[in-house]
């Protein structure tokens, strides 16, 4: 039986095509600058979103950590949202290897940082502070896109009290597809920005980090030191561009079957349906029935994240089609037609 799974966009395979072009890629040490692919694909990402430069990096958690220690010092702090990845999912790295102190604010329910709550959270000139130095937003956020009025008016913000900023853009190319604008557009806002190739576009690993060359030079060295400097990558290199090349206009299906399939479970009795963003649904079903729901899924051949909270992420992706949504949101209506 085909497996339906959606835990997450970073569990697609890489397609046929892709693993030609993988085959097919010129390579050469990366850590001496010298893969051809690799520096294709950072010039072409730096290009394109407006930047100076970009660093290929194998992990979207890495890509991070490397903006913030570029961006900052030791006993500097930054600007993040409560929920947001940089602060709660990547094992504090920046604090164990930067010391580099968080200070995390409750986002609103678009994901965005209240401007009032970032302007207090900013720390006066004063020994007995840290130095808040960076202003760390995530687009898209559990789906959501941030508004563009936002962005301009925190981008208007940090200026005015000369942060730095950066965007853990894992999903950029979802933003702007959800806002109708071309990523360049979400991106000058910001002085870094990190973008995965291997979430909806489908490569099988890596991340770009792209800014100015003093900040890509500083992350580049920081790159190494954290063990991340990697030889002929132009492999995995090869992957990426394909997915540019390949998957971004299709990320519109992955929209739409997410769409689908939150329509499909809507009127399911027992299912208390949260919302659809991008490519994420979101559900409330009763904690009670969560392990009975996650092994009934199993056997029907689908793979969701489902723990002990009742909130369930149903994330669509290349690897999902039309008859996937039909599959699952069939499994869903046995489930919950049970007494």
């Amino acid at each position: 039986m085909h497996v339906i799974d959606l835990r997450s966009d970073t569990v697609t395979q890489p397609t046929r095509a892709m693993r030609a072009a993988m085959l097919e890629a010129r390579v050469g040490d990366d850590v001496y600058g010298e893969d051809p692919t690799v520096n294709a694909l950072q010039e072409r990402l730096a290009a394109e979103l407006g930047f100076d430069a970009g660093l290929f990096v194998p992990t979207g958690t890495q890509s991070n950590l490397l903006a913030l220690l570029a961006h900052c010092e030791r006993g500097d702090e930054y600007l993040v949202g409560m929920e947001a990845h940089t602060y709660k999912y990547e094992g504090g790295g920046a604090a164990v290897l930067g010391s580099i102190q968080p200070q995390p604010i409750v986002q609103a329910t678009d994901g965005s940082l209240p401007l009032d709550s970032i302007a207090a959270a900013i720390k006066p000139v004063d020994p007995h502070f840290a130095r808040t130095r960076l202003l760390a937003l995530e687009n898209t956020w559990h789906g959501r896109a941030l508004p563009l009025d936002y962005l301009r008016s925190a981008h208007a913000l940090a200026r005015a009290h000369g942060l730095g900023m950066h965007l853990d853009g894992a999903r950029l190319f979802n933003a702007a597809l959800a806002c109708q604008v071309p990523p360049r557009e979400i991106a000058r806002h910001f002085d870094t920005v990190s973008v995965c190739l291997s979430k909806g576009l489908g490569a099988p690993v890596g991340s770009v980090l792209v800014g100015s060359r003093a900040l890509i030079d500083k992350a580049r060295r920081w790159r190494k030191v954290c063990g991340g400097g990697w030889r002929q990558a132009g492999l995995l290199a090869a992957a990426a561009l394909h997915a540019l090349d390949h998957h971004v206009a299709r990320l519109a299906e992955d929209h739409a079957r997410a769409a689908m399939l939150a329509e499909r479970l809507r009127g399911i009795g027992g299912i208390d349906l949260l919302g659809q963003h991008t490519n994420m649904v979101f559900i409330d079903v009763p904690a009670e029935r969560l392990q009975a729901l996650d092994a009934h899924l199993r056997t029907a051949g689908i793979r969701a994240s489902i723990g002990y909270l009742p909130t369930l992420r149903l994330v669509t992706h290349l690897d999902i089609d039309d008859d996937g949504i039909e599959r699952t949101a069939a499994a869903f209506a046995r489930f919950f037609a049970r007494d």
